[in-house]
């Protein structure tokens, strides 16, 4: 029976003639299910299921009996079933928006395609209610690319995002108009996660389409910010000046109440020179104190995947013996002017990780240190 007080509508009182005692049963049962469904929309997800079950317990043993009752229990067996899922859609919905937390849009990062962050988006949402949309990238996609090479640019290492990038760049902006529709007043602002290159592209995609006033968050995570320093042997721009590109024609970091910038780098192996000795012990008992690493210390750069780890390092910063997180070394992820965290024993990719042995920056233990600046 159910605990609320709703009205009633005394379907006993119309004439015989114009309903027949089981279709008066059938929609007195609906109608009183109707009302406590709509009573229900207010209460918690328990009280909302239990109210329903009640009601067609009740409502079956006291109205109806025998073969009737169960003919018109089956047959609004789907309605009650559609009535609840309702319900729970709508839990979920005012879960997700009742804290009222910007949008945030995640921008995959190099050879990266949408499903290596579906984890992260639904963790956003499901655990910490920010509505959240990837970007629409295959990693197909990224053979457009390609499209560089045939640019004299490209060969002087003076190559230009655009329009090289404009399909990338359409994704992103494809992605925000949709994260715009999730937010809750008109005007709201929204966050940019960039993983990987997807960091500078958001701070290119902020720039060329004039939406910095819309963004209030850009957080970075293991993104190459700094180009590679030139005149150093073994080096070569793998970006073809597209870095360099960004760093004097985008806006520069800041980190103020209307724009943060966040750019968080990890610390999961310090590299090695590929040749002669290292010193990246003694490197690595310095710089990680006891237990301030994730899951687990960073590995030390005295072995050969160091030594090879090193190598990529160099490519990017002009040093092999520095702390990474793999792929990206830690001097390169942080930015002047923006709040720059190093978070230890952090792997750069969501592809090969493991949430325990080897996490990512979205894995749940290494998102637990950085969610405070999406709900900020």
């Amino acid at each position: 029976m159910s605990c609320f007080l709703v009205p009633h509508f005394n379907f006993n009182a119309l004439p015989d003639t114009l309903l027949s005692n089981r279709l008066r049963s059938l929609l007195f049962l609906l109608f009183q299910l109707l009302l406590d469904s709509i009573i229900a929309s207010f209460c918690c997800p328990y009280i909302k299921s239990n109210i329903i079950r009640r009601k067609l317990v009740f409502t079956s043993a006291t109205t109806l009996s025998g073969v009737e009752a169960k003919e018109v229990i089956i047959s609004i067996h789907s309605l009650s079933f559609s009535l609840q899922r309702l319900l729970q859609c709508s839990t979920s919905a005012s879960h997700s928006t009742s804290n009222n937390y910007r949008p945030a849009v995640i921008l995959p990062g190099l050879g990266n395609n949408s499903g290596d962050y579906h984890k992260l988006e639904q963790t956003l949402e499901d655990k910490y209610g920010v509505p959240t949309v990837v970007a629409k990238v295959s990693r197909v996609d990224w053979l457009r690319n390609a499209a560089g090479l045939v640019d004299p640019n490209y060969w002087r290492g003076t190559l230009q995002p655009r329009p090289v990038l404009d399909w990338y760049l359409k994704r992103v902006d494809d992605a925000v108009q949709e994260a715009k529709l999730l937010a809750q007043q008109q005007d709201a602002s929204i966050s940019l996660i960039g993983h990987s290159a997807g960091g500078w592209l958001a701070r290119l995609y902020m720039q060329d389409f004039e939406l910095s006033h819309h963004v209030s968050l850009l957080l970075t995570l293991g993104t190459p910010h700094l180009p590679p320093p030139k005149g150093v042997a073994g080096v070569i721009d793998q970006t073809r000046g597209l870095l360099d590109y960004v760093e004097k024609n985008c806006s520069k970091a800041v980190y103020t109440p209307q724009l943060k910038y966040v750019c968080i780098a990890g610390r999961y192996i310090q590299g090695a020179p590929l040749w002669g000795s290292s010193n990246s012990v003694a490197n690595a008992e310095f710089a990680v104190p006891e237990g301030e690493g994730v899951n687990m210390k960073p590995e030390s750069g005295s072995t050969l995947r160091g030594r090879i780890v090193g190598q990529g390092y160099k490519q990017v910063c002009g040093e092999a013996e520095v702390w990474g997180d793999g792929v990206v070394p830690q001097i390169s992820a942080h930015l002047d002017g923006a709040l720059n965290i190093s978070l230890d024993g952090v792997y750069h990719s969501p592809v090969g990780s493991d949430d325990e042995l080897r996490p990512w920056y979205g894995s749940p233990s290494v998102l637990d240190q950085w969610i405070q600046h999406l709900l900020h």
